[in-house]
């Protein structure tokens, strides 16, 4: 790819460099900061993508934990429930019958027994008491644990915001090549366009959506990092590239996309297909559609 680009920016320049009679040591000075230039976007662009591949790895992890905390604290709070439930009827029970027998032997009892029957049904609701205090103090202990995850992830989806705010700025430098580029195309108007660079954007531009979509709004940054990505997809636009918006529309037969997997959904009317991930986005230039997209499709049953 590397040399791809090099090549294209060469050529591209050197229709523009001699059709103004330049000199190929000037042509060198000229395109030389360049290849530079494009080294070194390429260079950090593969280490944001390093770092954001670990955080999207723990961000995953800490996903699965926190979901299936969920799940064991709501078979916990069901069991408890029905426990306490099982109590509750049992109390019941011995307290009638306990009442039973004080009406039937209240007259040939003394006050003592009496008093022995009163102090054997009062430690029966004090266990039932201390036992729902237990559930009750268990049930908080949790809530505490899962908030603690909660702000772990909370956590992990700012550092991502924030490697993803860096990688914008880079590919907003990436952008100013596509317009230099655009430039060189219109002194030699019959050479080719190398789309490469402006595909290699709009992916970027996709994989920070498709995050975005799994971040809770409340994260801190996350509505300036929105407003990057809208100026980036704005500038590709003004040179001409288009990323038609798929995530949540309606599927049918006859699309010009790659469908990559059907995932059953019962929240849906049967037979209706949405599309649910954009994997590889479209890409158009010109109105002319010059990447396919890749995606995978939720369907109703």
């Amino acid at each position: 790819m590397k040399k791809q680009i090099t090549f294209a920016i060469i050529l591209f320049s050197s229709f523009g460099v001699f059709s103004q009679g330049i000199t190929k040591e000037d042509f060198d000075k000229e395109i030389k900061p360049l290849t530079q230039k494009v080294n070194l976007l390429q260079s950090e662009n593969i280490q944001l993508k390093l770092e954001i591949g670990t955080l999207n790895s723990k961000f995953s992890s800490a996903n699965k934990i926190i979901d299936s905390l969920r799940n064991q604290t709501q078979h916990n709070s069901n069991v408890i429930s029905q426990t306490a439930n099982e109590l509750g009827v049992k109390i019941k029970e011995t307290g009638d019958i306990n009442e039973v027998k004080i009406s039937e032997v209240s007259e040939s009892l003394s006050k003592n027994s009496l008093f022995g029957i009163i102090g054997v049904l009062s430690t029966i609701l004090l266990s039932g008491l201390l036992y729902w205090l237990l559930s009750k103090r268990q049930q908080t202990d949790k809530t505490d644990f899962i908030d603690q995850l909660s702000k772990t992830k909370s956590s992990i989806e700012e550092s991502l915001v924030k490697e993803f705010g860096k990688q914008t700025e880079l590919m907003d430098s990436q952008l100013q090549l596509i317009e230099q580029q655009k430039t060189t195309l219109q002194v030699t108007p019959n050479a080719e366009p190398d789309h490469s660079l402006a595909l290699k954007v709009a992916s970027e531009i996709n994989l920070i959506e498709r995050n975005i979509n799994l971040m809770d709004s409340k994260t801190k940054g996350l509505k300036q990092l929105q407003a990057s990505v809208g100026k980036l997809k704005d500038n590709l636009s003004a040179n001409g590239y288009e990323m038609p918006e798929l995530l949540g529309k309606q599927f049918h037969q006859g699309m010009k996309v790659i469908v990559t997997s059907s995932i059953p959904d019962e929240n849906l009317e049967k037979d209706s297909e949405i599309i649910s991930k954009v994997l590889i986005p479209q890409v158009n230039y010109n109105d002319k559609m010059i990447q396919t997209a890749q995606i995978e499709t939720s369907k109703g049953y």
